[in-house]
């Protein structure tokens, strides 16, 4: 996924109602106009990026979406592009400013026909301006047929504001969305076009503020915010010349059951790659020695029960329980155990899956800690279906985070980072397909654990560290590609990542 945005601000679509109702009431600047100006940024930007099409096909809708569509045909017209509007809905409908513009497509004697399933795409460029962001719930049919032509084009496709078919609040799809090469967005970048489905469908996101005043811009606290690398790196603390290891934090990986020692050492790699002063790896006797091969530096130590564990954690700063801890009576014990030490910690997979089956006894609200669930871990943390998380992955964050009072980082594309009362949640803009593997999940929580340990903020790690691991499996992207990507394969690039990302900004 990529962006070009002038800021990091996201909102919804009820704030971005507002600031455009504001736009308006405080410029002076009828609306009309304002739909003008969007229509010909749009068509800058189509030419911008796909060149001078031989045929525009525009799918326009009834409302102001659709006012948007039918400007920018008019402005082809005027160039001499062939096109063609196809109309879908009730066209006694259009009313306000989308017929005004319909009736500049008039003037210009642009070709308007309704929809038909064998329409001619064999050539060109197609502007999707079906529905805006106030769609919710599910596609009428005319709409969903029209998407489906889309879609089936094989031709580039711009979507104005946003595809059509996803929800702009939440970046959700209940039946069909438009699969955009370009999206477009003005005045407030949507929150659901950077996670869900929304970086599956919207391809380029470019972002424009029609030149409303910053002043109208700030009225309105963004609901969401896109989190930056560069900034987050500067958390990190710089290295004084006599600094030794313990002054760089000692971090403890706890897991790797019977059959799954793999992602705890893969944490621990990460923790170890990532600057932790020291790191120990609690685990199976049977996985000690594999651990040692691959990397010596790790403290690796066998312990077979939870009261094998209670000593050794007066020595770790941080906590990381969870990767491959299984879910046997070890993993229970070695869990208590944890959640009674004081220590913050990072908790992930089976530790998740264990309490969300309330087999452990504390009062979870009393721990410093963040928690990384997968939409599977955070279903069953709430007790609902994996659909309804990913229905609204905005609201799914803050239902953990006042269930659990902990840091939630709920990953997958567009990984969110939950915030204070009051902050806008956090939104990650890196990360690629080739992340869907088995491991990466251990990878992030090693790099957060390392983060903490060197004396960075629960709040502050969660997100560089989200970042951070994105970032660095999209460096490997660069490289490798992304089919056949493993997890280890990111671990070279977070060092890389972290020492050199000014440099190699993608």
């Amino acid at each position: 996924m990529s962006h070009t945005l002038l800021q990091d601000a996201l909102f919804n679509t009820q704030t971005v109602r507002e600031l455009d109702r504001l736009a308006v009431k405080n410029s002076g600047m009828p609306s009309f106009d304002l739909m003008q100006k969007a229509g010909a940024v749009a068509f800058a930007e189509l030419l911008e990026t796909f060149g001078k099409p031989s045929f525009l096909h525009v799918f326009c809708g009834t409302g102001n979406n659709g006012g948007d569509g039918y400007i920018i045909a008019a402005l082809a017209a005027v160039q001499n592009i062939p096109v063609t509007i196809y109309e879908v809905g009730n066209t006694a409908a259009i009313s306000g400013d989308a017929n005004l513009a319909k009736k500049l497509c008039i003037e210009a004697n642009v070709n308007l026909q309704g929809l038909k399933l064998d329409c001619d795409l064999s050539q060109g460029v197609i502007v999707d301006s079906l529905m805006g962001t106030g769609f919710k719930g599910s596609l009428r049919g005319e709409f969903a047929e029209a998407i489906e032509v889309i879609n089936c084009s094989f031709l580039p496709v711009m979507s104005i504001d946003i595809p059509s078919g996803l929800s702009a609040d939440t970046g959700a799809v209940e039946d069909i969305a438009v699969k955009a090469d370009l999206t477009v967005t003005f005045i407030g970048a949507k929150q659901g076009l950077f996670t869900g489905r929304g970086p599956a469908v919207s391809g380029e996101i470019v972002y424009d503020s029609l030149d409303i005043p910053e002043s109208i811009l700030q009225k309105m606290a963004p609901s969401a915010e896109l989190m930056d690398l560069s900034d987050l790196l500067e958390y990190l603390p710089e290295p004084e010349a006599d600094v030794h290891k313990s002054q760089r934090g000692h971090c403890m990986i706890i897991g790797g059951e019977l059959g799954f020692g793999g992602a705890a050492i893969m944490a621990a790699e990460a923790c170890l790659t990532t600057g932790s002063g020291l790191t120990s790896l609690v685990t199976r006797a049977e996985h000690i020695t594999a651990s040692l091969a691959r990397q010596p530096e790790i403290m690796a130590c066998a312990v077979a029960s939870g009261q094998q564990l209670e000593p050794l954690l007066d020595g770790p700063t941080v906590l990381v329980i969870g990767p491959g801890l299984g879910r046997s009576s070890w993993s229970e014990q070695l869990l208590q155990k944890a959640l009674a030490s004081d220590l913050p910690m990072v908790v992930d997979a089976d530790g998740l899956n264990i309490i969300s089956e309330g087999r452990v006894v504390t009062n979870l609200q009393n721990i410093n800690w963040i928690m990384t669930p997968h939409p599977g871990e955070a279903a069953r943390l709430l007790d609902v279906s994996v659909a309804e998380i990913e229905a609204d992955r905005f609201s799914a964050v803050r239902r953990l985070q006042e269930k659990y009072k902990a840091i939630v980082i709920l990953k997958g594309a567009g990984s969110l980072v939950s915030a204070k009362d009051g902050q806008p949640i956090k939104v990650c803009p890196y990360g690629n397909p080739g992340m869907s593997t088995g491991g990466m999940g251990d990878i992030l929580s090693g790099v957060i654990g390392s983060l903490i340990a060197q004396g960075i903020d629960l709040q502050t790690a969660a997100e560089l560290g989200c970042c951070l691991h994105s970032a660095a499996a999209d460096m490997a992207v660069q490289e490798k590609g992304y089919k056949g990507l493993v997890a280890t394969d990111i671990l070279p690039y977070l060092a890389k990542a972290m020492n050199q990302w000014d440099q190699e900004l993608l």
